[in-house]
């Protein structure tokens, strides 16, 4: 198992400084936002696409810090009724061609949210079959927007070697096992998760059941991220519209690894990853906004470490 750092989480920083601190960590790669919900902190896709010897450049910075590129992140809407959805589809074609590029095998996307009609200009996200409507407007999202748009994009992946990694993200057609797997059917096996434990958490799933119930078939890419049902929650359940700060008051939280789920809780995602035959990288994603960045990511690799030895070592144990 490896374990990895999705680079938005220090945009602070330059390029430089964030490969070092990843080194002086001792993780095993990097996975890099080239736009859309990112603010690509790091890369300028257009200029690596342009310009063989920036590529060649990032190679060698990466090589001289043993580290590898885990996926490239194209997050953004591409479904979105507005400018925002070609933008980000263009995006996306943009990822997978650079993905080719720079011999990296994946890129991890949203699966998009479109309109609940041809008439509408926001992106709706249907959670329930009441109105009777609601069920429409999901139809028509899926047949009309979501499955022709992703078995297009499968091709170009297809045609250039590359697996789309599509999350599981709130707000998004694809938000769980379920809805993932109506689209895995429909597109192929170009097309995997991200598994991301933190959203399944604040929807209230299971990230032990969801990874046995996929199997490391559906697990092309995995977020090492965790949430925190907060007391609040108990009153208002977990649905919540106020933005993620100020996190007082809110009924649920981005937090390090092991600070929502304990460590006992990592190591079960750990040894169920194992059970599935995933053994492949952990990338951590930083969106908590109480402490330190460098100290957060550093208590989260700490947490996996933990989970990943003590993992094998029952593994060993019961051979």
């Amino acid at each position: 198992m490896k374990i990895g750092l999705n680079t938005d989480s220090l945009g602070a920083l330059s390029l430089e400084e964030t490969l070092d601190h990843a080194a002086s960590l001792g993780l095993d790669c990097v996975e890099f936002g080239l736009g859309g919900w990112s603010s690509a902190p790091h890369l300028d896709i257009g200029a690596l696409l342009s310009d063989a010897a920036k590529r060649d450049r990032l190679k060698g910075m990466l090589r001289e810090r043993r580290l590898t590129i885990s996926a490239l992140n194209a997050s953004g809407n591409p479904l979105h009724p507005g400018d925002v959805g070609p933008k980000d589809s263009q995006l996306a074609r943009d990822a997978i061609a650079l993905a080719a590029e720079l011999d990296v095998g994946r890129v991890v996307m949203m699966s998009g949210l479109p309109g609940g009609g041809p008439e509408e200009k926001t992106p709706n996200w249907i959670t329930s079959s009441w109105p009777l409507e609601a069920m429409d407007m999901l139809e028509w999202q899926w047949t009309e927007r979501v499955i022709p748009f992703w078995k297009q994009l499968a091709l170009v992946a297809q045609a250039k070697g590359i697996r789309l990694c599509v999350e599981n993200h709130g707000r998004q057609c694809v938000y769980n096992p379920n809805s993932y797997l109506r689209l895995r059917d429909a597109v192929g096996a170009t097309m995997g998760m991200n598994f991301d434990p933190s959203h399944l958490i604040w929807m209230g799933g299971d990230p032990v059941s969801a990874i046995r119930a996929l199997g490391a078939e559906h697990i092309y890419h995995f977020h090492g991220k965790d949430t925190r049902i907060e007391p609040q929650a108990r009153v208002n359940g977990t649905l919540d519209t106020r933005h993620v700060v100020p996190v007082v008051g809110r009924t649920w939280n981005f937090v390090p690894l092991g600070h929502g789920l304990s460590r006992r809780g990592w190591l079960e995602i750990l040894q169920a990853l194992r059970e599935v035959g995933y053994d492949d990288v952990i990338s951590i994603e930083n969106e908590d906004y109480t402490l330190d960045t460098k100290v957060a990511i550093a208590e989260s690799v700490d947490v996996l470490r933990f989970a990943i030895a003590e993992s094998e070592r029952r593994r060993s144990l019961a051979r």
